[in-house]
Order: structure tokens, then sequence, then C-alpha cells
């Protein structure tokens, strides 16, 4: 199996065959461009040419005249530099050849005497007429010195290619390694992070791409370390709150054994056992709400709210007389943002807390138009130093240290979830005595 390629030596290779692409084809532009331009000026310099020895051949041929042989063409002189020959005849009308040069090979002319350009395999013949005489002049110029020429100028653009193209590799490759060294840092910074380090990774300076990827990593790392401690909290919050109810099952089923299954101890233990239902309920609750993954974002219509979880209370012998809903009187019905479940747990939490810890009084759960969800008893409340620790986890204050626990612990996680408030009074405004727990949610 072939060994993974390197992302710099792909980048500098693609680098290389697209510039020497780009190279070439420039090149063969430049080709197509100087051939045209060859053409042009040597058929510039054959037509200069043309016109300026047409006057010295005709003079030639009427000084020689007499000297004209039957049927064959006069030869003009050699002339001084062999570098400087022109390829010329002069042609009658009858296409009779008066005068030729001394270099012109067999078979040079052989084209019509029409006035213009003609190409043989390797001639490039241009004929011009006498003004005022029956006479033409042709001359020849070897394509093999244009096909020379472009060939010079083609091995000239291609040579620096073939020489550049090299350096050019080895440059790219190591402005690639260079340019890629912080992907390798940024590598290397994931590779570093486990379940015990999941800090965020730092790396200032990351170009703009690679800096949305540091994000999108420093945002997974977060939700990793929050997953990872709502799992620790719940396996703290287990051995905290479950340990007490299971030994107390545990020993009133053994006292009951050990008593032959008197009725009492065996009731004993089923309140130990709905006791420890009812903490594995909360500490569900809590981890759900801390988690805070599976929390939706739609409209909640809060007088709908209110009512669910107060029907739900109406079913229970100890609350249908005790709990009150208030709902606000004007349409339409007030309306915020959020997640209906876990809005309903954390009301939920406040109505039973208020239903068990005001004793014999009223609870009051009221639904306002500013989108508050209010839950007020009048029964003993707690102290001013007490109320300030309400929320943390585990903390009761009650004789029996039974007390509000984890229930406003999950309400004030939800409500933190929703970006919204919990505020907390004892007494409840205009009330000598209680307890007033409010739901503050933004309107949507």
């Amino acid at each position: 199996m072939r060994p993974s390629e390197t992302l710099a030596g792909r980048l500098t290779r693609t680098l290389v065959l697209w510039i020497g692409g780009v190279w070439l084809l420039c090149v063969l532009a430049v080709v197509w461009y100087v051939d045209r331009e060859i053409n042009f000026n040597f058929d510039n310099e054959l037509v200069e040419v043309s016109h300026r020895m047409f006057d010295i051949a005709v003079d030639e041929v009427d000084r020689r005249q007499s000297e004209l042989p039957a049927g064959r063409p006069l030869i003009a002189p050699t002339p001084l530099f062999n570098d400087a020959a022109v390829i010329y005849q002069v042609v009658d009308g009858n296409e009779r050849v008066l005068l030729r040069s001394a270099e012109t090979p067999p078979n040079t002319f052989d084209v019509p005497v029409s006035p213009g350009f003609a190409n043989l395999e390797a001639w490039r013949i241009y004929t011009v007429r006498h003004p005022s005489r029956p006479l033409f002049l042709q001359v020849a110029d070897p394509l093999s010195e244009r096909r020379n020429t472009l060939n010079r100028t083609l091995f000239g653009l291609l040579l620096p290619l073939v020489a550049v193209l090299p350096l050019l590799a080895f440059l790219l490759r190591r402005i690639a390694r260079g340019e890629l060294h912080v992907l390798r840092e940024l590598a290397s910074e994931i590779g570093r992070r486990s379940g015990t380090d999941l800090r965020p990774i730092q790396l200032p300076g990351l170009p703009r791409e690679l800096a949305l990827v540091g994000d999108h990593v420093n945002r997974l790392l977060e939700r990793l370390a929050q997953s990872l401690d709502v799992e620790r909290a719940l396996a703290a919050n287990a051995a905290h709150e479950l340990r007490t109810p299971l030994a107390a099952a545990r020993l009133r089923l053994q006292t009951a054994l050990d008593h032959d299954l008197r009725r009492s101890d065996v009731e004993a233990a089923l309140t130990a056992l709905q006791t420890l239902s009812h903490r594995a309920e909360k500490l569900l609750q809590l981890s759900r709400a801390e988690s805070g993954a599976s929390l939706a974002r739609t409209r909640v219509d809060l007088v709908q709210l209110a009512a669910t979880v107060a029907e739900e209370f109406w079913q229970e012998a100890r609350a249908i007389d005790r709990l009150d809903l208030k709902v606000p009187e004007t349409e339409p019905a007030p309306v915020a943002m959020g997640d209906f479940d876990a809005l309903a747990i954390a009301l939920r939490n406040l109505v039973e807390n208020g239903l068990r810890y005001a004793r014999d009084s009223r609870v009051e759960l009221d639904v306002t138009a500013d989108c508050r969800l209010v839950v007020r008893d009048f029964g003993p409340g707690v102290t001013e130093a007490e109320l300030r620790t309400l929320q943390l986890r585990h903390v009761r204050h009650t004789d029996g240290r039974t007390g509000y626990g984890l229930g406003l612990s999950i309400v004030s996680t939800i409500v933190t979830k929703h970006g919204a408030r919990l505020e907390l009074a004892s007494p409840p405004p205009g009330a000598p005595s209680g307890f007033e727990a409010r739901i503050v949610l933004r309107p949507a």
C-alpha cells in the first residue's frame, strides 16, 4: 500500500502542473504571435528588396540585351558578399526568363507569373510587375530561415521553463511546508486533548479558514467537556442523593424479615423506595437540564403550560384543594420561546416544593401578561440567609434535613439554559410569610 501523500506534496505538484501548463500555453500563444510577426517582417523585407532591385535588374537586362542567348536567360553577376545574395529573376510578358541571379537553384520559381505572394515547399515567392513595361520581377526567400528563426524563439522560451520548473518545485514545496506549519501545530494541539484535558485550543495568528476549523473544534471540546461534567455530576449526585434512601430501604426490609414481615416495616420500606424513585427522577431531570442538548426553541403558550402542570397536581388528593391557578384575562395569552417539557419540569418542581414545604397553606400558580411564571405559598418561608443558598445543590434547611434540595437546582439550571431569570423572595410581596419563586422569560 502506497504511503499517504502529504498536503505539501499535493499542493506542490498541483501548483507546478498548473504553472507549467499555463506557462506552456503562454509559450504557444507567443510562438503563434511571433510566427505571424516573423512572416510579416520577412514579407515586408521581401517586398522592399524586390522594389529596390527591380530597376537595377531592368537596367542589367537593357545593358546586356544584345548578349541574351537564344532560349536561355542572362545570369546576373555574382554578388560581392554571398550572405547578401538575393534569389531573383526577371520575366517578360511571355513568361520567358530574361535575367536570373547566379545563386538561383533549379525550379525555384515554379509558380504562375502573377503579382503577389506564392508558396512552394521550400520557398516564399513574391512577384511584382513593372509599372510601364511588360516585365515581372520574382524574388524568392527560403522558408527554412523563417522556421529557424521561429525554432530559436521557441527554444529561447522553453529553455527557461525547463530550467525553472525544478527550482519552482523546490521553492513551492518549502513555501507550502512553511505555510502549513500552523496546520501541523493545530493537529498537534488537537492530538493532545483527551478526556482529562478539554481546554480550548489557543493558536493565535491562524488563517481565516483554519481559524474557523479551530472555532468548531473548540465548540466541540466545549460540548464534550459539558457532557463529561454532566456525567460526573450525575454520578456525584447519585452517590449523594441515593445512598440514604437505599440504606433506609435495605434496613427496613431487613427489619421486616427479622420480624416476620411486619406491615409497618414493609410500609416503611415502600416509603424509602418511593423516596429513592423520587430522587432518581430528580437526578435524571437535573442531568437533562444541565446537558441542554435536547432543549428545543419553540413558541410556548405559558397559560397552556401552567394549566398542564396544574392538572397533573389536581389528580392528587393532597393538591386538589390547595393549588390555585391564576392566568391573565387579556388575549392573546403570553408566549415565550423555549422548551415546553423543560419549562414544565421547572414549574412542576416549584409547585411540588410549595405543596411540600408550605404545610397546610394554599399554593398559587400565577401566569402574568409579561411572561412570568410565579409560584407562591404562604407557609413559614425561609430566612434571608437561607434564601441566598437555596439554589445550591444538596442544601436543605429544615429540621428534618429535608428541603428544597435538588428541586431548585433543577429549576435554576433550566432557567439559565433558557436565558431567563429565577427570582426568589421570602415572604412574597405584601404577605406576612411564605415563599415566592418567579421565572422571568423573554416574550416571543
